[in-house]
């Protein structure tokens, strides 16, 4: 018992120091959510997040955490930011950016015979699922909603490159979603990464290096920017 809890207090450690608290004197108007890939860097302030700040020199709240999930049931980790959606904070906001889904497939079914999770996660035609609730959930408040894809393998032995058709099917349905709603775009990162070019990598080949948080933060910009 006395373990467990340890673990637990660990755990709430660490995930509080991940989603950024968001300050009630102020009024920001942009939003983050989602796993590693938008809080990769995030630290050292060389995250996604972080890249969309410096830009557009206004803050942006990140309350993306390593490891989340678009389906997640764990109620007291999942409170805290292990389900993607819990992220979520009512606000003022203008624009939301999230990310999700990949740890589902990845971890939650290892990428083969994922029918069942992704459809759990959005339908084929992009408006049933989770995804799509969270999505409507957010869209009710006002806000306009950039979903972001996951980069592509470099082409040197990924361990998620056996999941390449799976990431695929989800952002074509999360693409479909986008385009019911005009409130809703979908920032492709299927282009960003030249076969063999390492460098928008970190060194597990997962995971954004600093060069390509900042490319995909100018992808964000654009958008905000019309």
């Amino acid at each position: 018992m006395k373990s467990l809890f340890i673990k637990l207090s660990a755990i709430f450690l660490f995930l509080a120091g991940c989603g950024e608290y968001v300050p009630h004197d102020q009024s920001p108007r942009i939003l983050a959510m989602g796993d590693s890939m938008m809080a990769w860097h995030a630290g050292s302030d060389q995250g996604i997040a972080d890249g969309v700040e410096q830009m557009l020199r206004e803050p942006v709240i990140d309350r993306s955490v390593v490891g989340a999930r678009i389906i997640y049931h764990l109620p007291i980790t999942g409170a805290m930011g292990l389900n993607i959606s819990k992220q979520y904070v009512p606000g003022d906001w203008d624009w939301v950016i999230i990310n999700g889904g990949g740890n589902d497939l990845w971890l939650g079914c290892g990428c083969s015979r994922c029918d069942n999770r992704m459809n759990r996660m959005i339908s084929a035609d992009g408006q049933q699922g989770e995804i799509a609730r969270m999505v409507r959930q957010i869209r009710q408040g006002g806000a306009q909603v950039i979903y972001v894809g996951y980069l592509r393998s470099p082409g040197f032995g990924s361990i998620i490159e056996h999941c390449r058709d799976e990431g695929n099917e989800l952002e074509t349905r999360i693409n479909r979603m986008a385009k019911s709603d005009r409130g809703v775009h979908f920032v492709s990162l299927q282009d960003l990464v030249p076969y063999g070019d390492r460098s928008f990598h970190g060194g597990d080949r997962i995971h954004p290096s600093k060069k390509a948080s900042d490319a995909i933060a100018r992808r964000i910009v654009r958008i905000i920017n019309g």
